[in-house]
């Protein structure tokens, strides 16, 4: 069965929300704005939009995705949450302790979305010092000990970066099934990490999926998506989104004609009517892809359309979707 995720924001929403100040005589019985408002409005739209789960990416300076995983699933009934982190911020086994936790309280609906590589700057600001094959030994390890302690009682482990003497989690911990594990990268050190650890591999458009070699692994797909009633409205909308951004009319990229991809978003994407970008998808499950994390902006508006326009399209073309 294919599924669709959508990417919801880890920090604030920039402003959105925030109430004019009113004199000091005039009582505001207005509940305030707070931070996670727009979250879980985002998170509201794709759970009534039929998504069958939402990624929290790791942002280094964005709220943490852990703890607002756990505000987004406390207030869902069955949307599934990846919560994107790095593997240096934590030990696996508090990592493990905390999501144990969670999954007791959500029946089971967190995965873990594992950011192994970071720009080396955000990576010390972090403070993180790990470079090159150490981060995907460290990576290795920190799967392994999270699993085991999740999985085995009086668990010990003796590594590079990591030791557990007599470890593992009891009741009311264990027993819990293991979040979902999405990894990502092309290069021979992430696929190596992704066929032992893996559940979805995720991969950018453009990347040779189909020769990455991996077996007993879901082919996942970050794709950028721009849907509307028909191409033409859908172009509009794309250079409006280019100008919003800093662009200017003359460096608005074009549609590639190779890929049918478009490079004006934080990576190439999909621009087109409803129907024409479902028709993209359903090559990609073709060849292979069985997870997309779609990602659009504005939120909560656009996760409202996709779940309104795409989605039904993709449910007649056998995409299934929860």
């Amino acid at each position: 069965m294919t599924t669709f995720l959508i990417t919801l924001p880890t920090r604030d929403n920039g402003g959105r929300g925030v109430r004019a100040e009113l004199p000091g005589f005039v009582t505001d019985p207005r509940a305030p704005f707070g931070p996670f408002d727009h979250l879980l409005n985002a998170g509201r739209a794709a759970e009534l939009a039929a998504f069958d789960g939402a990624l929290l990416p790791f942002d280094p300076w964005g709220e943490e995705s852990l703890v607002a995983a756990g505000s987004l699933l406390r207030q869902s009934r069955w949307l599934r949450v990846a919560a994107g982190f790095h593997p240096g911020v934590a030990t696996p086994v508090y990592a493990a302790k905390v999501s144990a936790s969670l999954q007791r309280f959500s029946g089971d609906r967190l995965d873990w979305r594992v950011v192994v590589d970071l720009d080396p700057e955000v990576a010390r600001a972090q403070g993180d010092f790990l470079e090159g094959a150490d981060r995907y030994a460290r990576a290795e390890e920190f799967l392994t000990v999270a699993r085991g302690v999740w999985t085995q009682e009086d668990y010990s482990y003796e590594g590079r970066f990591y030791q557990v003497l007599a470890g593992g989690f009891l009741s009311p911990l264990a027993g819990r099934p293991f979040p979902r594990v999405y990894l990502s990268g092309t290069s021979p050190q992430a696929l190596e990490l992704s066929a032992r650890h893996a559940d979805v591999h995720l991969f950018d458009p453009g990347d040779d999926f189909e020769g990455s070699g991996l077996r007993d692994v879901t082919y996942g797909l970050r794709l950028p998506v721009l849907v509307r009633d028909d191409d033409e409205e859908a172009w509009r909308a794309a250079r409006r989104l280019w100008l919003r951004g800093g662009g200017t009319e003359d460096t608005l990229p074009e549609l590639d004609p190779d890929t049918g991809l478009w490079n004006g978003f934080p990576g190439p994407g999909l621009v087109g009517s409803q129907e024409s970008v479902a028709a993209r998808i359903r090559d990609y499950v073709d060849r292979g892809i069985g997870a997309f994390v779609l990602e659009a902006t504005p939120y909560v508006e656009e996760t409202y359309r996709l779940g309104e326009r795409l989605l039904p399209l993709l449910v007649k073309e056998n995409a299934h979707v929860r």
